[in-house]
């Protein structure tokens, strides 16, 4: 089958990329490792000890930065609608987020502890319908921001992509009422033309 131009675009922006060749160096299993390795030295989220939770997980690069920091005195709970290749002492769920048994699996896991982390790097199928991917997103993205409202400490983080556009000012506006701070983050290693930006919320309102 012949390749379309965009097909042939993306390949030549992938091969060419300097984070793709630089993770294939670095043993990492994309170039989106860059992106939180970038936000966590300035923002210093991923301690040793800790308990992490990462939505959207799949290939893994993520989880293979998280693992390094956190393991072996934390625990690492990974979970993602496609299949993954282990990484050593981390916990995978293969399973669909929005669905209540895989939340249940989730929440089984954790076992009663809190988590000091949220990481959700979760985006659906892109369809390239603007105002249904938007909206998916944000789907996931509430759902992502009530387990954190469910099970993140006092004074933990969540650090979530979203898309730019339509709900997203909402959206953190809803962060804001979690979280004392919350700012957005573009990593280097984000691709410049892609819609996505990422929001930190920092120190978890303790409710009282």
């Amino acid at each position: 089958m012949k390749r379309s131009k965009t097909s042939k675009q993306w390949m030549h922006e992938h091969v060419s990329d300097p984070w793709v060749n630089k993770a294939q160096t670095d043993g990492y299993r994309s170039r989106a490792a860059y992106k939180l390795t970038e936000i966590d030295e300035k923002d210093h989220l991923l301690k040793r000890g800790e308990v992490v939770v990462e939505l959207g997980a799949a290939p893994g690069s993520w989880t293979q930065v998280i693992a390094r920091r956190v393991l072996p005195d934390g625990a690492v709970i990974a979970l993602d609608l496609l299949p993954f290749e282990p990484i050593a002492g981390v916990d995978f769920i293969q399973g669909d987020f929005t669905e209540d048994s895989v939340l249940a699996e989730l929440e089984a896991k954790l076992a009663g502890r809190s988590v000091d982390l949220v990481l959700s790097d979760m985006a659906p199928n892109i369809s390239g319908i603007a105002i249904s991917d938007q909206g998916r997103m944000y789907q996931l993205a509430d759902m992502a921001l009530d387990f954190a409202d469910q099970h993140l400490r006092p004074g933990g983080k969540m650090l979530i992509k979203l898309f730019q556009g339509a709900g997203f000012d909402p959206y953190k506006k809803a962060m804001q009422q979690l979280f004392k701070t919350v700012v957005p983050r573009k990593p280097a290693a984000s691709r410049g033309r892609s819609s996505e930006l990422y929001l930190l919320g920092i120190d978890r309102r303790s409710g009282d």
